[in-house]
């Protein structure tokens, strides 16, 4: 059974149709995977969906069914959600003392990052599914097998 961590970039290309989304919706309907997200991301859904309404890609009834199917989906426990506890804020520091100053890594993307290694550590996660270049490139150096959705 093969573990997977989503960003919430690759999260949402299961609610709203985008590049990327087949290969999204290939794992997460395929029985032998277990997905696996942060508690980050329930918090970062929701800004996606927000963008995306702001820039007139989906309307603001499409974000809230869209916010509303992905709450049924943790409830359903689709997905397994990750705190992030003190030892993830330590190893984003880490995270972004290292890879920061050469490449566009950004705090949240760090934790993130940092949540997925936490749980590869523990044996939960194999793959890191991120539709975010640079995070995708800082998972590869800290040695995470990575999918980009968008770059299969």
């Amino acid at each position: 059974m093969a573990g997977y961590f989503f960003d919430s970039s690759a999260l949402a290309k299961l609610y709203h149709a985008e590049v990327g989304t087949p290969e999204v919706d290939g794992i997460v309907q395929d029985p032998s995977s277990r997905i696996r997200i942060s508690r980050l991301s329930v918090v970062e859904l929701p800004s996606v969906f927000a963008i995306k309404v702001r820039t007139q890609f989906i309307s603001r009834e499409d974000a809230s069914a869209f916010l509303r199917q992905f709450r049924e989906d943790i409830v359903a426990r689709k997905f397994e959600v990750a705190g992030v506890h003190e030892l993830a804020f330590s190893e984003a520091e880490r995270l972004l003392e290292q890879h920061a100053f050469g490449r566009r890594l950004r705090a949240l993307d760090a934790i993130q990052l940092a949540v997925a290694l936490g749980l590869k550590g523990a044996g939960l996660a194999d793959y890191f599914v991120a539709a975010d270049k640079i995070l995708c490139e800082v998972a590869v150096l800290e040695g995470f097998a990575v999918l980009n959705p968008e770059h299969p």
